[in-house]
């Protein structure tokens, strides 16, 4: 049986990926990008809850874009939003891995986080002045 790696840069992790045996945690569309990334401790913000809202789960796929479903209208719209967008821009919540694949989580997204900022959904990462 064919195991597809997911691939996540720069952190340069990869993912034996087994759809029949991966449990499915709600996040994004079943088998998406978003799904296997938090399935496995990969972190990818996900403001929205991956229901195709924002653009916080943008990735850049750098190889086996042709082994990810094809994009709905619905992302095709959101991503169009996404800061840094390129042509091989996807939101990992509703992209669904068929393959090999790698993607980059860019900058913005890995620096929010560890630089403190935690989670989009849980607020601020600077302190907002007290009135």
């Amino acid at each position: 049986m064919f195991v597809p790696k997911v691939t996540f840069l720069p952190e340069n992790i990869t993912i034996d990926y087994d759809p029949a045996t991966m449990p499915y945690s709600d996040h994004g569309l079943q088998g998406s990008l978003l799904d296997i990334a938090l399935n496995h401790g990969v972190h990818l913000e996900h403001a929205c809850g991956g229901s195709c809202a924002c653009t916080t789960c943008h990735v850049i796929v750098k190889a086996g874009e042709q082994n990810l479903s094809e994009m709905e209208d619905d992302e095709a719209d959101r991503v169009e939003t996404a800061a840094g967008l390129t042509l091989h821009s996807r939101l990992g919540c509703q992209c669904v891995v068929r393959g090999d694949v790698t993607v980059l989580i860019p900058d913005w997204n890995r620096n929010y986080v560890s630089e403190g900022g935690g989670s989009i959904n849980l607020g601020a990462a600077i302190p907002l002045p007290k009135k």
